[in-house]
């Protein structure tokens, strides 16, 4: 089988905790972890108070679409160190699915939240980067004018001007002197993802995120959609009102919408709904044999979520071994969302051991479920 385009690159310098501890889904070619809003506070809290570097991107349908179409910034998104659902699409989708992404944890929430989780003996210090001109600095000056549990201890504006030039030295520098614990970026989706991407080894700021139009709703100079707009997905009616220029966007991410529904999504729920009643709750066997430089894994019986305790297990062991892993599918009946996205942790881990990983003897039902599911980029020889 030839592969299904060129590799995704991993940068070797990431992945500082083990992502197979991560209960996360691959949806359309970005894992998803299942986590509430609780979750990614704590996660923000103890990357401040460990100074251990963060990636968070929120997931929204804008991100689901461009991933589809960019590899970069698929990229971007597969390494970083939390995903989480922002858009009421993107859940639905995973209810659709039969997947536990059941909470919208969007980038405005998770910041709203931290402003209203105040913590007496230590306020987390944020720098605010973009927005709309000024709107950095108004909501950094509104932050600090209020009792919360953030203080803003800088902000800065790089105006309409490219990633490359984004990251001169001497703006990082002006970042990394802020001393802050998060970095929240506005800069649209893709230039601000390619911007914390390309500069991840460089900042010092331990959590990170681009955060969309968070600036300018603190800043004030957009409002944000009423709370029901938002839990029924109409947010992006208000954002027409409010942005008038997005609608082409919107329209855009519709029709992809539709086409991800119709094309992949109905086809994948059939196919679950089809090993559920077919194969059940059958087991899985897990063939592990070795040569001087690989480990390799046999995957015989089904693959899905209330096995996968059993899958981590062989990864964690097939880790170990420090060699590069090969796995066999030619006795898979089914794999599930769940086994992808452990796949891609497994991809990431391997990475930062300057290991690979292939995949080899797919039959034509694995095949397609990885192509519906947007991971086919996964796949070797």
């Amino acid at each position: 089988m030839s592969p299904a385009g060129p590799p995704i690159k991993i940068d070797t310098n990431w992945f500082g905790h083990n992502e197979l501890s991560r209960e996360v889904y691959g949806v359309f070619g970005i894992p998803i972890d299942v986590v509430d809003m609780a979750t990614a506070l704590s996660k923000i809290e103890s990357a401040a108070v460990d100074r251990a570097p963060l990636l968070i991107s929120t997931v929204n349908l804008n991100f689901l679409v461009t991933s589809q179409l960019d590899q970069e910034f698929r990229r971007s998104l597969l390494l970083s160190d939390l995903c989480t659902a922002d858009g009421m699409p993107v859940v639905w989708l995973a209810r659709l699915l039969g997947l536990p992404i059941r909470e919208r944890v969007a980038g405005s929430d998770i910041f709203e939240k931290l402003l209203s989780t105040a913590n007496p003996a230590r306020r987390l210090k944020v720098f605010l980067f973009g927005g709309a001109e000024g709107a950095a600095a108004a909501a950094c000056n509104k932050l600090n004018s209020e009792s919360s549990g953030v203080t803003c201890v800088g902000s800065f504006y790089p105006g309409f001007t490219t990633v490359a030039e984004m990251s001169d030295a001497a703006i990082i520098d002006r970042v990394n002197a802020s001393n802050a614990d998060f970095l929240v970026a506005a800069l649209g989706a893709k230039k601000g993802q390619a911007w914390l991407l390309q500069n991840h080894d460089r900042i010092q700021i331990p959590a990170r995120a681009h955060f969309g139009a968070a600036i300018n709703f603190q800043a004030g100079t957009i409002k944000r959609a009423p709370t029901g707009m938002q839990r029924w997905g109409f947010e992006w009616l208000w954002r027409i009102k409010e942005e008038p220029q997005l609608w082409k966007r919107y329209r855009d991410d519709g029709v992809a919408f539709l086409k991800l529904l119709l094309w992949r999504a109905f086809p994948l729920m059939v196919i679950t709904a089809w090993a559920r009643v077919r194969l059940g709750r059958q087991g899985l066997v897990i063939e592990r044999t070795e040569d001087q430089i690989s480990v390799i894994l046999g995957l015989k019986g089904v693959v899905l979520a209330h096995n996968i305790d059993q899958v981590v297990a062989s990864f964690q062991i097939a880790l170990a071994a420090t060699k590069d892993v090969v796995i066999n599918f030619s006795n898979t009946c089914v794999i599930d969302a769940r086994f992808l996205g452990l796949l891609t942790m497994l991809h990431k881990q391997l990475a930062k051991r300057h290991l690979s990983l292939s995949i080899t003897r797919v039959p034509g039902r694995i095949e397609r479920i990885f192509r519906l599911s947007g991971f086919e980029f996964l796949l070797r020889h």
